[in-house]
């Protein structure tokens, strides 16, 4: 899966002080912040599409067209309880034959992954590839965006009690990672989303294109 990373908001939660992500806390650990927003990804075999002509062939000389999604970038806005996600990408297709004009609509997703596996919403859009007469390229840009709670992408006080106490040398669990606690890996993977886009592919696309 490719992961592009979010920057962190103002809102971020702070593990262990006030400092940058990675500084070392002189009392000791190392600080890490943890934001709100979802973390913006393009699921491995959904990137591209191809159309076959006819639509039932899976041979090479068939390929009709095929599209790629890239350059896939992300705002977050979580200054009220809803933290909107707004992402937007590339898409660059081609065509096997040079003719008319001619404009294809292609269908993608955005959904919103909870804990890793959980999908908790899906919507899917619609992007239009125009290509020019006598041209076999085209390009377009789409946007998707999504919404997830304040509340859900928060950890409980408890919680963050266990990540950000202070733990010095010698101490009984100077040496255990919070995040080892079952209940703690638990919380934090529940309160940490993802928000994933892709070509929406039809079973037949999708083993294309995990067996190609």
């Amino acid at each position: 899966m490719k992961i592009i990373p979010i920057g962190c908001s103002a809102l971020a939660l702070v593990l262990g002080g006030c400092s940058s992500k990675g500084d070392i806390d002189p009392s000791g650990g190392i600080n890490a912040v943890r934001s709100a927003c979802p973390v913006v990804a393009l699921p491995a075999g959904t990137g591209d599409v191809t159309l076959f002509d006819p639509v039932t062939s899976t041979d090479s000389n068939a390929i009709d067209l095929t599209a790629t999604i890239s350059n896939l970038r992300s705002t977050c806005n979580d200054a009220g309880e809803q933290i909107v996600t707004t992402v937007t990408f590339d898409v660059d297709a081609r065509r096997a034959r040079a003719g008319a004009a001619r404009d294809v609509t292609l269908p993608f997703f955005i959904t919103v992954v909870r804990g890793g596996n959980a999908v908790v919403a899906k919507r899917i859009g619609r992007v239009g590839v125009h290509f020019d007469a006598g041209q076999t390229r085209g390009h377009t840009s789409g946007t998707a965006s999504t919404q997830i709670t304040r509340a859900a992408a928060t950890l409980s006080q408890e919680v963050r009690n266990q990540l950000t106490k202070r733990r010095k040398a010698g101490d009984q669990d100077a040496a255990v990672d919070p995040l080892s606690r079952p209940e703690v890996r638990a919380a934090v993977l529940r309160a940490s989303f993802e928000a994933l886009v892709g070509f929406q592919l039809t079973n037949e696309q999708l083993k294309y294109n995990a067996t190609r």
